[in-house]
C-alpha cells in the first residue's frame, strides 16, 4: 500500500514536470529556412543574423534554423514552390529563378535596364508591390529582399571586342541572363549553382555570368582568369515564409518579425554593396584580373540588349508598364 502511495505521488510529480516541459515546448515555434547558397555567402549570413534577431525580438518564441548549401534537397528554382506547398516553412529565394512559376519574376532582371544599386532601389518602389502580390498568390509572404551585387562575366579569354565573346559556353542562373549573354554571342547555359563547379571542372562551361560574391564562393580562380564588369542584369533574393505558417504565429510575434525585417533590410543592402568590393579584392589576391570594358564595347553590349528587352516585354507586357512608370519617374526628377 505504501508503495502505491509513493508511486502515485511520483506519477503526479512527473505529470507536473512533463506538463511544464510541454507548455514550454508549445511556446516555441521552430521553423526551417532553406538556402541553396554556401554558409559563407553573405545572403546566408544575413539570414542567420535575421534568425538571431527574430529569436531575441520574440523572446525565444520563434526559432529559425537556416539550412544552407541545399541541405534540405531543394535547388534554386524549387524554392518558391517548396514554400508554397509547405514543404519548408521559409526560404531564401533567388527571384529571377522563379520565372518558370510566373514570368513576371523576371521583371527585375531586364538586361541593361538598371545601372546601379541606387537605380535598383528606385525601381523597387514600383516593382516590389508586384512581387509581394505574386508571393501572396503563391501562399507566402516576403519578409525582406536583398539584391545581389553588380554582375560580371568571368572567362579565360582576353576580350577586346564583342566578337571575342563568340561561342564561349557561359553559365547563367536564370533565363534573362542567358538570353542577354547569348545575344552578345556566348553560348548561354541555364544551370543551378549546385551544378556549376563540376561543369567548370569538366569544361562543360568555360565562363560564368554572376556576382563577385559568387565568384569567391566558387573559388573561380581555380578555373578562370579574367573578370569583366558587364553589369548586364540585376536581381534580388527574397526571404519568404509560408502563409499558413505565418498565420499560426501570434500577432505579437508577427509584428516583432516585421519590425526586425524592416530594420535589417537596409543593413543587408549595404552588406551586398560592400561584398562586391571585398570579393573583387579577394579574387585579385588569387591573381584574377578585373578588366575594364571600353566605351565602344559597352555601346555594342547595349545595342545587343535592345531586342532582348523587347522580346521580354512581348512575353510579359505587364512588366513593360512597370518599367515605363520607373523611367517616367526618372525623367520627372
Amino acid at each position: 500500500m505504501t508503495f502505491n502511495v509513493h508511486a502515485a505521488r511520483f506519477g503526479a510529480l512527473a505529470a507536473i514536470l512533463l506538463g511544464g516541459v510541454a507548455t514550454s515546448a508549445s511556446a516555441e515555434t521552430r521553423l526551417n529556412l532553406a538556402d541553396v547558397l554556401p554558409e559563407g555567402n553573405f545572403m546566408v549570413q544575413n539570414a542567420m543574423k535575421f534568425a538571431d534577431e527574430v529569436q531575441t525580438a520574440t523572446n525565444g518564441e520563434v526559432i529559425i534554423s537556416v539550412k544552407a548549401a541545399g541541405a534540405l534537397g531543394f535547388k534554386g528554382p524549387d524554392q518558391l514552390t517548396a514554400v508554397r506547398d509547405g514543404l519548408v516553412d521559409m526560404a531564401d529565394i533567388n527571384i529571377s529563378q522563379q520565372v518558370g512559376v510566373d514570368p513576371m519574376f523576371g521583371a527585375e532582371g531586364v538586361p541593361f535596364l538598371i545601372d546601379s544599386m541606387d537605380g535598383l532601389k528606385a525601381y523597387h518602389a514600383f516593382l516590389r508591390p508586384v512581387f509581394e502580390e505574386l508571393a501572396a498568390k503563391h501562399n507566402q509572404k516576403i519578409l525582406y529582399m536583398v539584391p545581389s551585387p553588380a554582375q560580371y562575366v568571368y572567362v579565360n579569354k582576353d576580350i577586346q571586342s564583342i566578337d571575342d565573346f563568340r561561342g564561349i559556353p557561359v553559365r547563367g542562373a536564370d533565363k534573362n541572363t542567358v538570353d542577354i549573354i547569348s545575344a552578345i554571342g556566348m553560348n548561354g547555359v541555364v544551370m543551378p549553382w549546385g551544378e556549376l563547379l563540376p561543369a567548370l571542372a569538366s569544361k562543360r562551361v568555360e565562363g560564368v555570368a554572376t556576382s563577385a560574391t559568387s565568384g569567391v564562393d566558387g573559388k573561380f580562380w581555380e578555373f578562370l582568369k579574367n573578370i569583366y564588369p558587364t553589369n548586364h542584369t540585376w536581381g534580388s533574393n527574397a526571404v519568404t515564409i509560408n502563409l499558413d505558417t505565418w498565420n499560426k504565429l501570434s500577432a505579437e510575434d508577427q509584428t516583432a518579425i516585421e519590425e526586425v525585417s524592416a530594420k535589417l533590410e537596409p543593413v543587408f543592402w549595404e552588406v551586398s554593396r560592400q561584398g562586391d568590393v571585398t570579393s573583387i579584392e579577394e579574387m585579385e589576391k588569387h591573381d584574377m584580373v578585373l578588366k575594364e570594358i571600353s566605351p565602344e564595347l559597352r555601346a555594342q553590349l547595349l545595342e545587343k540588349a535592345v531586342p532582348v528587352q523587347e522580346a521580354f516585354f512581348e512575353r510579359v507586357p505587364a512588366a513593360k508598364e512597370i518599367v515605363d512608370a520607373y523611367k517616367a519617374s526618372l525623367a520627372s526628377n
